[in-house]
């Protein structure tokens, strides 16, 4: 269970006021001590994460947070942090305390929510030592959030609160499947997976095991082969491939060795269309073709990472936008969660497939280039762009990438 990645499971984000009972009520949740707990205001200085299974949901993180109200010399930064949580949460539980009621701090924050469409669920806390205060959960209801009273020491209400989550959270807020779509129980997918020097040793990369998975829950049968043996798979075949997916930098060598009439597209592209919107990064593809002299790139990433010689982000990418628009582009780099906040002065922005990002998070990166005016693509689509088979790479996915 521990092993499912962060960005497969469900996002719930704690959310108010300093010393409200945040981190008592993600150990209550947890059902142990998760987040430090003290009477000290702002005893939670970084997001605190915790991965569970909340049945019948399945694996969710949860995410503690700096309080919202925190006047500490570092709680600026402190509260950035939460609203970063924010931004990539599948829903947000405000916390606030039972007597106090709704206040500013709360009514914000649930207008914050709302504004980003995300699901919350309020929980006024600390019962045991007094009633909630009077039409405050009337008035979280009238907002448009479920509402309940909840002591995470006593402890009450903790049974409900995990029904209310579970009721609130999207049956499947992930968009459509990663691969399994595509294909019919029996098919037979070939998956091509390079070993060079960038591959993990002794291992594969998260978007290949997620896909094989994806494809096994469907029925298909996958085939992995490196690329240099894919001819050799091919040929050992009866029939040919219902389709073939490749890793983006093997893009070329594998399009002149599987038939046209076979579907091919890659990890990152299937990774486009799960994690992001994928019209919105074809219409980034599109757009390198205007790029000029003195255009400032960004090229993103979701995770951190060991940069090998020949790294992808950081010199691959460069080295062939700059070839085929023949302009002198300037490249800066993000990543984790170091994506910038103002995006207006980038000319275009490169975004690895996000596999290590949750969908929320992908589509909050989108559509914060798309409202800055900025063309937005991932490095699978603009591989096959720049491989010349960007259409084909698309052809699988059907109208959805159009």
């Amino acid at each position: 269970m521990n092993a499912t990645p962060q960005g497969e499971r469900a996002r719930i984000v704690f959310a108010g006021r300093c010393n409200v009972g945040k981190s008592s009520l993600v150990n209550a949740l947890a059902g142990q001590p998760v987040a430090v707990v003290s009477e000290v205001r702002g005893t939670t200085t970084d997001p605190v994460r915790k991965a569970m299974e909340l049945l019948p949901l399945g694996p969710v993180l949860l995410c503690d947070t700096p309080g919202l109200d925190d006047d500490s010399r570092l709680g600026g930064l402190r509260m950035e942090r939460t609203r970063g949580e924010l931004r990539q949460a599948d829903l947000a539980l405000v916390v606030a305390d039972a007597a106090r009621g709704l206040g500013e701090v709360e009514r914000l924050l649930l207008d914050e929510i709302r504004a980003r469409g995300v699901p919350g669920v309020v929980a006024f806390n600390r019962v045991d030592a007094g009633p909630v205060a009077p039409g405050a959960l009337e008035e979280a209801k009238a907002r448009g959030f479920p509402a309940l009273a909840v002591s995470a020491t006593a402890p009450s209400g903790i049974d409900e609160l995990k029904r209310a989550i579970v009721a609130a959270l999207p049956e499947d807020g992930r968009g459509p499947r990663l691969a399994a779509d595509l294909v019919r129980p029996g098919d037979v997918v070939v998956l091509v997976v390079p070993i060079d020097s960038a591959a993990p040793k002794g291992r594969l990369i998260l978007p290949q095991q997620q896909t094989i998975r994806d494809l096994l829950d469907a029925g298909a049968m996958p085939v992995v082969a490196r690329d240099s043996e894919l001819a050799a798979a091919l040929d050992a075949l009866k029939a040919p491939p219902a389709l073939v997916v490749t890793d983006s930098q093997a893009f070329a060598k594998v399009a002149a060795l599987v038939p046209p009439s076979v579907p091919l597209t890659s990890f990152s592209i299937l990774f486009a269309r799960y994690k992001g919107d994928i019209g919105e990064l074809v219409r980034g593809a599109r757009a390198v073709a205007a790029l000029k002299d003195g255009d400032r790139v960004l090229v993103a990433e979701g995770c951190t990472h060991h940069r090998q010689d020949d790294d992808i982000g950081t010199v691959k990418i460069p080295r062939l936008l700059l070839a085929r628009t023949g302009r002198k582009l300037r490249f800066e780099h993000s990543a984790g969660m170091g994506y910038p906040a103002d995006l207006a002065d980038f000319a275009l922005v490169v975004h690895c497939g996000g596999c290590m990002l949750g969908r929320r998070e992908m589509l909050a990166r989108i559509r914060a280039a798309r409202d800055a005016g900025v063309p937005v693509v991932n490095y699978g689509v603009l591989l096959a762009l720049l491989t010349g088979i960007l259409d084909r790479a698309l052809a699988p996915l059907g109208p959805m990438a159009e």
